[in-house]
């Protein structure tokens, strides 16, 4: 699993924003009335190909223990008791106070990975800064300025050092033959009887109450030959609807599971139609870049008149992911999970497909002839070469130049011609454009005395006429 970062500390002191800037984000609400952030919010920090981790925003831990000052208290000691690292964050202008004292007393009992973030440190002398808090008796204090992004280079520098390969959850499944496979969507759409109708026993607690799921649970399974690991994740609902403690941290799990698997099953309910939870979870799907089915379920409780309804409205709010293949299947009896395995399977080998850069550069040259870039302000951008960059999701490198000029209704005909081209179903697509540098940029051609002399008589001679 992904490692966990929780940022920990009294309201006001910054957190929200350090979240935004180490998830490049504006997801938390930032504010400078004390509290703001009532509920824990949770992103992904991408720094590059190998290293991810998972950062939660708490609440500001306050000292009222009842109302909903109390319970965002709580949900900032679950997240912190679950965490690979807790950042201890504290204003450098207001210095110590009684609450940081008891927050790092609590701390110490929590016996977590603790790091000092002193935040704000913009327009104080940091030399006193440090030795106020230097009482706190931590070996090591960071000092930042998260507003400006001052010294965030160094604190990434320093989780990533602190943090394990893997989270304090359960490994990673490796193996290449094995398929892993999260189940995902709100509450209360059937993922646990539908992972459950594949056992051919009841594995997870399936019932009529949403949320009865609180982890992500992982089962091994062998199916027609081939090895597959099933996760039934927690579902996922607007923050807003999250009221329980134990369910606010499920959303960590079902992130990670996301993050881990190779291909997310996201699961609708046939008679409600795309809501904007669903919405949410596959935005999740999206942000991570994994393979995408989309299973719609209860699809045999439906009539005629009323499947025709639901296929219009699912082409309508689905259709910015024309991609993903969608299966109608009935959880409960069964049907159409022969499809859903084939879905699953197609978009598997696309997500994972490998190519040479031979034939990724024939495919941009006929994109390229088939439909040039458009010219802008007397410019056009140049696509020069492209090479395969990784898999899950397919991802190539395009370099040329103007090419931060160009349109992003020309990336997304590169992306659907190579889609169409290499037949790729299921999967996003993954394009990164850099440009050459210029070696002169920046630098004056500087004359020979030869040239210089030869410049004068040039300039005597202009004047002279």
């Amino acid at each position: 699993m992904l490692p966990l970062v929780a940022l920990v500390g009294r309201p006001n002191v910054g957190k929200s924003t350090i979240f935004n800037a180490l998830t490049r984000t504006r997801d938390a609400l930032v504010h400078d009335q004390p509290g703001v952030t009532r509920d824990r919010n949770y992103g992904v920090c991408r720094l590059d190909e190998d290293n991810h981790f998972l950062v939660v925003d708490t609440g500001g831990i306050a000292e009222e223990e009842e109302g909903l000052a109390g319970a965002t208290t709580r949900q900032a000691r679950a997240a912190a008791a679950e965490a690979d690292l807790i950042l201890f964050v504290v204003d450098a202008r207001e210095g110590t106070s009684a609450m940081d004292d008891e927050i790092l007393a609590w701390l110490r009992k929590l016996s977590r990975p603790t790091l000092l973030l002193i935040n704000k440190i913009d327009g104080t002398d940091e030399d006193t800064v440090r030795s106020e808090f230097a009482r706190y008796g931590f070996g090591e204090m960071l000092t930042v300025s998260a507003a400006h992004r001052q010294g965030l280079d160094d604190l990434l520098d320093e989780v990533v050092q602190r943090l394990p390969e893997e989270g304090s959850g359960e490994e990673l499944d490796n193996d290449p033959n094995r398929i892993r496979i999260a189940f995902v969507g709100r509450p209360n759409v059937g993922k646990s009887t539908l992972v459950n109708r594949i056992l051919g026993e009841e594995r997870m607690i399936a019932s009529d109450v949403p949320g009865t799921t609180r982890d992500s649970i992982a089962v091994d399974l062998e199916r027609d030959g081939r090895e597959y690991r099933l996760i039934d994740t927690a579902g996922l609902r607007r923050r807003s609807r999250v009221d329980e403690v134990v369910e606010k941290f499920s959303v960590v799990k079902t992130m990670q599971s996301i993050e881990q698997c190779q291909v997310a099953v996201l699961m609708l309910d046939a008679t409600e139609g795309v809501t904007d939870q669903d919405a949410t979870v596959l935005g999740a799907v999206l942000d991570a870049g994994r393979a995408l089915v989309i299973a719609i379920n209860k699809w045999d409780g439906l009539t005629e008149y009323q499947r025709e309804q639901a296929e219009t409205m699912l082409s309508l709010k689905l259709g910015f992911v024309p991609w993903a293949e969608s299966v109608r299947i009935s959880a409960k009896h069964g049907s159409g999970l022969r499809e859903l395995f084939r879905a699953v399977h197609r978009a598997h080998e696309s997500a994972n497909k490998t190519f040479t850069t031979s034939e990724v550069n024939k495919a941009l040259e006929v994109a390229y002839e088939t439909n040039p870039p458009p010219t802008i302000r007397g410019h056009v951008s140049k696509l020069r070469y492209v090479h395969p960059a990784g898999a899950n999701p397919p991802t190539f490198i395009v370099h040329g130049t103007r090419l931060k000029e160009l349109q992003e209704s020309y990336k997304r005909y590169l992306e659907n011609f190579f889609r169409k081209r290499f037949k790729l179903i299921g999967t996003p697509v993954s394009f990164i454009f850099r440009e050459g540098t210029n070696p002169y940029e920046g630098k004056k051609n500087v004359l020979t005395e030869r040239q210089v002399k030869a410049k004068r008589r040039l300039m005597k001679h202009v004047k002279g006429k």
